[in-house]
């Protein structure tokens, strides 16, 4: 069984302003697993989208997931687990709505945490992805 590897970049060209030089991967499947890179306000194409408002970056988020999970021959659907990591309590209400609505009748395991900063000072949220795709057809 072989890793397939979507949209494969390095962090020096996403955060120029750091020392960085790490091979990454957007998305990972092996078998019917995926994993996903934590989606933010970045978009597919490095802009950043929502400074300021956790719901749009949330918004961006979950439109970054869809577009990784069905590259990856995957769906909204097939997500098991999901991990919101925010930097402020407050912006809980207006992501989980937005996470809420992109993931109605989804029904996947769920962590939420509250981190003293993201990777960007302007990310106010960060939303991690697993997926099984059925083998049941």
């Amino acid at each position: 069984m072989s890793h397939q590897r979507f949209r494969k970049y390095n962090t020096k060209d996403i955060y120029p302003g750091q020392s960085l030089d790490n091979d990454l991967a957007m998305a990972v499947r092996v078998g019917n697993r995926i994993w996903l890179r934590g989606q933010t306000g970045l978009d597919l194409e490095g802009n950043f989208v929502g400074v300021g408002d956790a719901a749009a970056q949330a918004e961006n988020a979950m439109r970054c997931v869809k577009i990784l999970l069905e590259e990856a021959g995957s769906a909204l659907d097939h997500i098991v687990k999901t991990t919101v990591y925010l930097t402020d309590r407050a912006h809980r209400e207006p992501v989980y709505q937005v996470v809420g609505r992109w993931l109605k009748g989804v029904y996947p395991c769920q962590t939420g945490l509250i981190v003293a900063g993201l990777a960007k000072p302007e990310m106010l949220m960060e939303i991690d992805v697993e997926a099984v795709i059925p083998t049941d057809g």
